[in-house]
Protein backbone atom coordinates (compact mmCIF):
# COMPACT_ATOMS: atom_id res chain seq x y z
CA UNK A 1 0.00 0.00 0.00
CA UNK A 2 1.17 3.68 -0.65
CA UNK A 3 0.31 6.65 1.00
CA UNK A 4 0.68 10.01 -0.23
CA UNK A 5 0.32 12.83 1.93
CA UNK A 6 -0.21 16.54 0.34
CA UNK A 7 0.19 19.82 1.92
CA UNK A 8 -0.13 23.74 0.97
CA UNK A 9 3.10 25.17 0.92
CA UNK A 10 2.24 29.01 0.35
CA UNK A 11 4.16 31.68 -1.41
CA UNK A 12 5.17 34.37 0.15
CA UNK A 13 6.79 37.89 -0.89
CA UNK A 14 9.91 38.29 1.22
CA UNK A 15 11.24 41.82 1.30
CA UNK A 16 14.72 40.28 1.50
CA UNK A 17 14.53 37.53 -0.87
CA UNK A 18 11.30 38.17 -3.00
CA UNK A 19 8.54 35.74 -3.78
CA UNK A 20 9.50 32.49 -2.07
CA UNK A 21 7.85 29.52 -0.53
CA UNK A 22 6.80 29.93 3.22
CA UNK A 23 8.87 27.96 5.72
CA UNK A 24 7.18 24.36 6.80
CA UNK A 25 7.97 23.08 10.07
CA UNK A 26 8.43 19.74 8.38
CA UNK A 27 11.27 19.65 5.35
CA UNK A 28 14.16 22.01 5.08
CA UNK A 29 14.19 25.54 2.37
CA UNK A 30 14.89 23.67 -1.02
CA UNK A 31 14.02 20.28 -0.28
CA UNK A 32 11.96 18.03 -1.62
CA UNK A 33 11.96 15.44 1.18
CA UNK A 34 10.70 16.08 4.65
CA UNK A 35 13.13 16.72 7.59
CA UNK A 36 12.69 13.20 9.05
CA UNK A 37 13.41 11.30 5.52
CA UNK A 38 16.61 13.83 4.95
CA UNK A 39 17.78 12.83 8.56
CA UNK A 40 17.25 8.65 7.78
CA UNK A 41 19.29 9.34 4.44
CA UNK A 42 21.96 10.89 6.38
CA UNK A 43 22.14 8.33 8.94
CA UNK A 44 21.65 5.51 6.30
CA UNK A 45 24.71 7.02 3.97
CA UNK A 46 26.98 7.39 7.40
CA UNK A 47 26.29 3.93 8.67
CA UNK A 48 25.43 2.01 5.24
CA UNK A 49 26.80 0.94 1.91
CA UNK A 50 26.06 3.30 -1.05
CA UNK A 51 23.92 0.14 -2.43
CA UNK A 52 21.73 0.07 0.63
CA UNK A 53 21.20 3.62 1.21
CA UNK A 54 19.83 4.03 -2.81
CA UNK A 55 17.88 0.50 -2.21
CA UNK A 56 16.43 1.42 0.83
CA UNK A 57 15.40 5.09 0.28
CA UNK A 58 14.44 4.37 -3.14
CA UNK A 59 16.72 7.81 -4.33
CA UNK A 60 19.44 8.44 -6.98
CA UNK A 61 23.10 8.97 -5.41
CA UNK A 62 23.19 12.02 -6.59
CA UNK A 63 20.01 13.09 -4.92
CA UNK A 64 21.80 11.75 -1.55
CA UNK A 65 24.41 14.02 -2.03
CA UNK A 66 22.14 16.95 -2.16
CA UNK A 67 20.63 16.09 1.52
CA UNK A 68 24.20 15.46 3.26
CA UNK A 69 24.82 18.69 2.19
CA UNK A 70 21.82 19.89 3.65
CA UNK A 71 21.64 18.08 6.96
CA UNK A 72 25.41 19.07 7.19
CA UNK A 73 24.39 22.84 6.90
CA UNK A 74 21.70 22.76 9.08
CA UNK A 75 24.14 20.96 11.76
CA UNK A 76 26.68 23.89 11.08
CA UNK A 77 23.75 26.66 12.13
CA UNK A 78 23.15 25.16 15.37
CA UNK A 79 26.33 23.83 16.41
CA UNK A 80 29.72 25.33 16.60
CA UNK A 81 32.39 22.53 15.18
CA UNK A 82 35.63 25.38 16.55
CA UNK A 83 34.04 25.94 20.15
CA UNK A 84 37.42 25.62 22.26
CA UNK A 85 39.75 24.69 19.28
CA UNK A 86 43.62 24.50 20.97
CA UNK A 87 45.75 21.87 19.24
CA UNK A 88 44.60 21.38 15.73
CA UNK A 89 46.01 18.78 12.65
CA UNK A 90 46.14 20.41 9.11
CA UNK A 91 47.11 18.11 6.03
CA UNK A 92 45.49 17.65 2.56
CA UNK A 93 44.05 14.61 1.07
CA UNK A 94 44.02 13.90 -3.06
CA UNK A 95 39.79 12.82 -3.22
CA UNK A 96 39.94 12.71 -7.42
CA UNK A 97 42.09 12.35 -10.21
CA UNK A 98 44.10 15.19 -11.83
CA UNK A 99 45.43 17.05 -8.57
CA UNK A 100 42.15 17.70 -6.87
CA UNK A 101 42.99 17.61 -2.69
CA UNK A 102 41.18 18.51 0.39
CA UNK A 103 42.31 20.91 3.13
CA UNK A 104 41.11 19.09 6.49
CA UNK A 105 41.54 20.24 9.92
CA UNK A 106 41.39 17.85 13.21
CA UNK A 107 40.99 18.65 16.16
CA UNK A 108 44.03 17.24 18.73
CA UNK A 109 42.04 17.08 21.91
CA UNK A 110 38.67 15.62 20.76
CA UNK A 111 39.87 13.43 18.06
CA UNK A 112 37.22 14.88 15.42
CA UNK A 113 37.30 16.55 12.08
CA UNK A 114 36.19 19.81 12.40
CA UNK A 115 37.15 21.47 8.73
CA UNK A 116 36.91 20.88 5.48
CA UNK A 117 37.17 22.34 2.09
CA UNK A 118 38.48 21.75 -1.48
CA UNK A 119 41.65 22.96 -2.25
CA UNK A 120 45.05 22.91 -0.56
CA UNK A 121 46.78 26.26 -1.34
CA UNK A 122 47.09 29.67 0.83
CA UNK A 123 43.67 30.71 -0.36
CA UNK A 124 41.98 27.42 0.99
CA UNK A 125 43.35 27.66 4.52
CA UNK A 126 42.82 31.36 4.86
CA UNK A 127 38.91 30.87 4.47
CA UNK A 128 39.05 28.15 7.52
CA UNK A 129 40.85 30.75 9.43
CA UNK A 130 38.45 33.53 8.19
CA UNK A 131 35.35 31.45 9.90
CA UNK A 132 37.32 30.65 12.90
CA UNK A 133 38.36 34.70 13.41
CA UNK A 134 40.69 36.11 14.54
CA UNK A 135 40.37 35.79 18.76
CA UNK A 136 39.79 32.03 18.21
CA UNK A 137 43.01 32.02 16.10
CA UNK A 138 44.35 33.87 18.88
CA UNK A 139 43.55 30.86 21.37
CA UNK A 140 45.13 27.98 18.89
CA UNK A 141 48.20 26.86 20.60
CA UNK A 142 49.55 24.53 18.82
CA UNK A 143 49.51 23.51 14.98
CA UNK A 144 50.73 20.58 13.26
CA UNK A 145 51.35 19.44 9.45
CA UNK A 146 53.80 18.19 7.55
CA UNK A 147 56.73 21.15 6.20
CA UNK A 148 54.66 22.28 3.41
CA UNK A 149 55.49 26.17 2.87
CA UNK A 150 52.02 26.91 2.11
CA UNK A 151 50.69 25.87 5.62
CA UNK A 152 53.50 27.51 7.30
CA UNK A 153 53.25 30.50 5.87
CA UNK A 154 49.28 30.52 6.65
CA UNK A 155 49.63 29.67 10.06
CA UNK A 156 52.56 32.20 10.78
CA UNK A 157 50.58 34.80 9.50
CA UNK A 158 46.93 34.06 10.80
CA UNK A 159 48.35 32.02 14.41
CA UNK A 160 51.79 33.61 15.28
CA UNK A 161 51.56 32.60 18.80
CA UNK A 162 50.79 29.07 18.25
CA UNK A 163 53.39 26.43 18.22
CA UNK A 164 54.19 24.88 14.73
CA UNK A 165 54.98 20.92 15.09
CA UNK A 166 56.20 18.95 12.05
CA UNK A 167 54.82 15.46 11.23
CA UNK A 168 57.62 13.14 13.01
CA UNK A 169 56.57 10.69 9.85
CA UNK A 170 56.94 12.97 7.35
CA UNK A 171 60.76 13.78 8.49
CA UNK A 172 61.33 10.57 8.62
CA UNK A 173 60.14 9.76 5.21
CA UNK A 174 62.61 12.75 3.54
CA UNK A 175 65.14 9.76 4.73
CA UNK A 176 63.22 6.65 3.54
CA UNK A 177 63.11 8.63 0.19
CA UNK A 178 66.78 9.46 0.16
CA UNK A 179 67.40 5.65 1.08
CA UNK A 180 65.62 4.13 -2.02
CA UNK A 181 67.40 7.35 -4.62
CA UNK A 182 70.67 5.92 -3.18
CA UNK A 183 69.39 2.34 -3.81
CA UNK A 184 68.00 2.96 -7.51
CA UNK A 185 71.52 4.91 -8.20
CA UNK A 186 73.38 1.56 -7.27
CA UNK A 187 70.91 -0.85 -9.18
CA UNK A 188 71.29 1.18 -12.31
CA UNK A 189 75.34 1.39 -11.46
CA UNK A 190 75.10 -2.39 -11.42
CA UNK A 191 73.08 -3.57 -14.74
CA UNK A 192 75.07 -0.79 -16.58
CA UNK A 193 72.01 1.01 -17.79
CA UNK A 194 71.69 -1.08 -20.75
CA UNK A 195 69.37 -3.59 -21.75
CA UNK A 196 70.51 -7.08 -24.00
CA UNK A 197 68.82 -6.23 -27.43
CA UNK A 198 70.27 -9.81 -28.56
CA UNK A 199 68.00 -11.74 -26.75
CA UNK A 200 65.70 -13.18 -28.41
CA UNK A 201 63.02 -13.93 -25.74
CA UNK A 202 63.18 -9.56 -25.39
CA UNK A 203 63.89 -10.33 -21.74
CA UNK A 204 66.30 -7.47 -20.26
CA UNK A 205 69.94 -9.22 -18.77
CA UNK A 206 70.81 -7.65 -15.43
CA UNK A 207 74.03 -8.83 -13.10
CA UNK A 208 73.31 -10.83 -10.48
CA UNK A 209 74.15 -7.69 -8.01
CA UNK A 210 71.63 -5.24 -9.65
CA UNK A 211 68.58 -8.58 -9.84
CA UNK A 212 69.28 -8.82 -5.78
CA UNK A 213 69.56 -4.48 -5.35
CA UNK A 214 65.65 -4.50 -7.27
CA UNK A 215 64.45 -6.94 -4.41
CA UNK A 216 65.95 -5.54 -1.52
CA UNK A 217 64.06 -2.95 -1.78
CA UNK A 218 61.50 -3.56 1.16
CA UNK A 219 63.51 -4.60 3.63
CA UNK A 220 65.48 -1.26 3.21
CA UNK A 221 62.35 0.83 3.80
CA UNK A 222 61.17 -1.67 6.37
CA UNK A 223 61.45 -0.70 10.33
CA UNK A 224 64.19 -3.28 11.71
CA UNK A 225 61.37 -4.67 13.87
CA UNK A 226 58.85 -5.48 11.62
CA UNK A 227 61.48 -7.24 9.13
CA UNK A 228 61.58 -11.35 8.26
CA UNK A 229 64.65 -13.18 8.62
CA UNK A 230 64.97 -13.26 4.83
CA UNK A 231 64.98 -9.78 4.99
CA UNK A 232 67.65 -9.59 7.86
CA UNK A 233 70.06 -11.45 5.62
CA UNK A 234 69.32 -8.80 3.07
CA UNK A 235 70.71 -6.27 4.86
CA UNK A 236 73.61 -8.29 5.91
CA UNK A 237 74.81 -8.98 2.12
CA UNK A 238 73.94 -5.05 1.68
CA UNK A 239 76.31 -4.41 4.51
CA UNK A 240 79.23 -6.61 3.03
CA UNK A 241 79.03 -5.69 -0.86
CA UNK A 242 77.65 -2.22 -0.31
CA UNK A 243 79.17 0.48 2.26
CA UNK A 244 77.32 3.30 0.58
CA UNK A 245 73.70 2.39 0.67
CA UNK A 246 74.24 0.64 3.71
CA UNK A 247 75.49 3.96 5.05
CA UNK A 248 72.20 5.50 3.80
CA UNK A 249 70.22 2.65 5.65
CA UNK A 250 71.91 3.69 8.88
CA UNK A 251 71.39 7.54 8.07
CA UNK A 252 67.46 6.68 7.45
CA UNK A 253 67.58 4.52 11.13
CA UNK A 254 69.27 7.17 13.18
CA UNK A 255 66.50 9.91 12.15
CA UNK A 256 63.86 7.84 12.85
CA UNK A 257 65.52 6.45 16.09
CA UNK A 258 65.42 10.67 16.68
CA UNK A 259 62.17 10.47 17.20
CA UNK A 260 61.80 7.05 19.06
CA UNK A 261 63.85 8.58 21.78
CA UNK A 262 61.56 9.55 25.21
CA UNK A 263 64.01 12.52 26.65
CA UNK A 264 63.68 15.82 24.76
CA UNK A 265 67.16 16.08 25.62
CA UNK A 266 68.79 13.43 24.48
CA UNK A 267 66.54 13.81 20.94
CA UNK A 268 67.52 16.89 20.08
CA UNK A 269 71.48 15.72 21.08
CA UNK A 270 71.36 13.10 18.49
CA UNK A 271 69.95 14.95 15.83
CA UNK A 272 72.46 17.63 15.65
CA UNK A 273 74.95 14.50 15.81
CA UNK A 274 72.83 12.94 12.73
CA UNK A 275 72.95 16.41 10.67
CA UNK A 276 76.41 16.65 11.30
CA UNK A 277 77.03 12.60 10.18
CA UNK A 278 74.39 13.33 7.21
CA UNK A 279 76.30 16.59 6.56
CA UNK A 280 79.52 14.22 5.89
CA UNK A 281 77.95 11.31 4.31
CA UNK A 282 79.07 11.97 0.87
CA UNK A 283 75.60 11.00 0.16
CA UNK A 284 73.70 13.96 -1.82
CA UNK A 285 70.65 12.37 -1.33
CA UNK A 286 70.95 12.86 2.24
CA UNK A 287 73.07 15.69 2.36
CA UNK A 288 69.91 17.39 0.77
CA UNK A 289 67.77 15.68 3.48
CA UNK A 290 69.91 17.49 6.21
CA UNK A 291 69.41 20.86 4.54
CA UNK A 292 65.52 20.34 4.79
CA UNK A 293 65.78 19.48 8.27
CA UNK A 294 67.98 22.19 9.85
CA UNK A 295 65.23 24.78 7.39
CA UNK A 296 62.33 23.00 9.64
CA UNK A 297 64.64 22.45 12.78
CA UNK A 298 62.38 24.96 14.74
CA UNK A 299 58.87 23.01 14.45
CA UNK A 300 61.13 19.34 14.53
CA UNK A 301 62.30 20.67 17.90
CA UNK A 302 58.86 21.64 18.84
CA UNK A 303 57.63 18.01 17.62
CA UNK A 304 59.95 16.52 20.11
CA UNK A 305 59.00 18.82 23.08
CA UNK A 306 55.49 18.55 22.65
CA UNK A 307 55.33 15.30 21.25
CA UNK A 308 52.33 16.09 18.78
CA UNK A 309 52.06 14.72 14.82
CA UNK A 310 49.79 14.18 12.35
CA UNK A 311 48.99 10.62 13.09
CA UNK A 312 44.81 11.85 13.99
CA UNK A 313 45.32 13.41 11.37
CA UNK A 314 46.63 10.58 8.69
CA UNK A 315 43.95 8.52 10.69
CA UNK A 316 41.59 10.72 9.64
CA UNK A 317 42.61 10.89 6.23
CA UNK A 318 42.60 6.84 5.94
CA UNK A 319 38.49 7.13 6.80
CA UNK A 320 38.26 10.10 4.10
CA UNK A 321 39.57 8.09 1.71
CA UNK A 322 37.15 5.50 2.26
CA UNK A 323 34.51 7.84 1.89
CA UNK A 324 35.76 8.91 -1.17
CA UNK A 325 34.93 5.94 -2.63
CA UNK A 326 31.51 5.59 -1.21
CA UNK A 327 31.14 9.34 -2.68
CA UNK A 328 31.90 8.43 -6.27
CA UNK A 329 29.22 10.10 -8.65
CA UNK A 330 28.33 13.10 -6.15
CA UNK A 331 28.70 15.71 -8.63
CA UNK A 332 30.81 18.35 -5.85
CA UNK A 333 33.40 17.98 -3.30
CA UNK A 334 30.57 19.54 -1.06
CA UNK A 335 28.84 16.66 -0.17
CA UNK A 336 31.86 14.46 -0.11
CA UNK A 337 32.81 17.49 2.48
CA UNK A 338 29.56 16.98 4.15
CA UNK A 339 29.45 12.97 4.80
CA UNK A 340 32.67 13.21 5.91
CA UNK A 341 31.85 15.93 8.54
CA UNK A 342 28.72 13.85 9.34
CA UNK A 343 30.41 11.03 9.95
CA UNK A 344 33.57 12.49 11.73
CA UNK A 345 32.69 15.38 13.01
CA UNK A 346 30.66 14.52 16.57
CA UNK A 347 27.13 15.49 15.30
CA UNK A 348 26.05 12.87 13.16
CA UNK A 349 22.00 13.18 12.70
CA UNK A 350 20.04 10.35 14.79
CA UNK A 351 17.18 8.26 13.53
CA UNK A 352 14.04 10.57 13.40
CA UNK A 353 11.99 9.48 16.50
CA UNK A 354 15.43 7.83 18.61
CA UNK A 355 17.37 10.16 20.87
Amino acid sequence: MRVFIEADAPRVNCREHGPTVAQIPWARHGAGHTRSFDDTVAWLAVHASKLAVTELTRIAWRTVGSILTRVQTDIDASVDRFAGLARIGIDEISYKRHHKFLTVVVDHDTGRLVWAAAGRDDKTLHRFFDLLGETRCGAITHVSADAAEWIKRVVSARCPNAIRCADPFHVVRWATDALDNVRRQAWNEARGGRPDHANQQRRLTYPKKAHSLKRVRFALLKNPENLTDHQRASLDWIAKTDPRMHRAYLLKEGLRLVFALDNTDDAKHALDHWIQWARRSRLPAFVAVQRRVVANRAEIDATLEHRLSNALVESTNTKIRLFTRIAFGFRSPEALIALALLALGGNSPALPGRK
